[in-house]
């Protein structure tokens, strides 16, 4: 069966999820870092599903497998900031779990798609 959208794409739904989640997360990080490392959060979130959609757009092998990697890439910059902001305290260590399963999740179908023809 071939997909109409990109919001088809399961990957894609996990995403904004991803993104619905990260935004709840990082609503209880201090107010001083509102425009650094929460800023750089939201913006490495934002930009998973916005390149998994950039890249089903544009409608060649190719650029579906490079935005897929491109996607892959913010993913584990956002693990990484995470893991930051985690070992900072910003929030309870629980608060983390949606998020990071999620993120994992998604990391792993990201490596799947960027290795083959969607």
């Amino acid at each position: 069966m071939k997909i109409k959208s990109y919001k088809e794409l399961v990957v894609w739904q996990k995403a904004i999820l991803l993104v619905e989640a990260v935004y709840k997360l990082t609503n209880d990080f201090p107010k001083e870092e509102m425009y650094g490392l929460t800023s750089q959060i939201r913006r490495a979130v934002v930009s998973i599903p916005s390149n998994i959609a950039e890249g089903y757009g544009r409608k060649s092998e190719n650029d579906y497998k490079r935005f897929y990697k491109i996607s892959y890439g913010s993913a584990l910059e956002l693990d990484t900031q995470i893991l930051i902001a985690k070992n900072l305290g910003y929030s309870e260590s629980k608060k983390y779990t949606p998020a990071e399963l999620l993120l994992e999740e998604i990391c792993k179908m990201l490596n799947v798609m960027s290795r083959r023809t969607v």
